[in-house]
């Protein structure tokens, strides 16, 4: 019989919250192979064995990222009745998530990797790919609340407010990051939603009497 390799000492998916941790606290390019060894408690080649290079680590801990705090705004859309209801409930639980005392204010999909090394560039299309998939996420769910009745906008009005309230999402986690507590942006989402009826009131209902 084959000699089997040496067992795992370590638990995956422990080691993956980790470096979630630690990616999330410092970014992509702040973070060493040295920084993630030390939080996972695993040496580099114990690393690479398991999760591959650190862009395939990082991809996985977006994977996690995206199933744990990126869920609640996600399930906001899903959710709630009506598409208005949706984007206010999306708007909120962003704000409840980035503002979190256990976490870093910010939310990892749009600042873990804003800028950086030229090596680094498919790392950012990364995260620019998923910021896009949360355009179309919004975009498909105002689509719903047209053929549901409970939205009169336009369709081709759909992509310009997706386009809005996914930059307010953006906006939220920028706000958080250089210091806007929860009722700070609160006011910043009570605005966005002030502006509601004028995006999605219908072309004919906008005209000057």
């Amino acid at each position: 019989m084959a000699a089997r390799g040496r067992p795992r000492t370590f638990d995956p998916d422990t080691a993956l919250r980790q470096a979630l941790t630690v990616f999330w606290e410092r970014g992509y390019e702040g973070t060493s192979l040295n920084d993630l060894a030390h939080a996972m408690g695993i040496a580099s080649a114990s690393i690479y064995a398991c999760f591959g290079t650190k862009e395939d680590l990082f991809r996985k801990v977006m994977a996690l990222y995206g199933a744990t705090s990126g869920e609640p705004p996600r399930r906001a859309l899903r959710e709630q009745p009506t598409a208005r209801a949706a984007i206010h409930a999306m708007l909120r639980a962003t704000a409840d998530e980035i503002t979190r005392s256990d976490a870093p204010h910010y939310c990892m999909l749009i600042l873990a990797a804003p800028t950086g090394a030229e090596e680094n560039h498919p790392v950012r299309e990364f995260l620019a790919d998923l910021r896009r998939g949360m355009h179309v996420l919004i975009r498909d769910r105002l689509a719903r609340g047209v053929t549901d009745g409970d939205l009169t906008a336009a369709p081709a009005t759909l992509d310009a407010v997706a386009r809005y309230y996914t930059t307010v999402v953006q906006g939220l986690s920028i706000q958080a990051r250089d210091g806007a507590d929860r009722t700070e942006l609160e006011t910043v989402i009570t605005c966005a939603m002030a502006a509601w009826e004028a995006l999605t009131r219908p072309p004919d209902q906008t005209r000057t009497r």
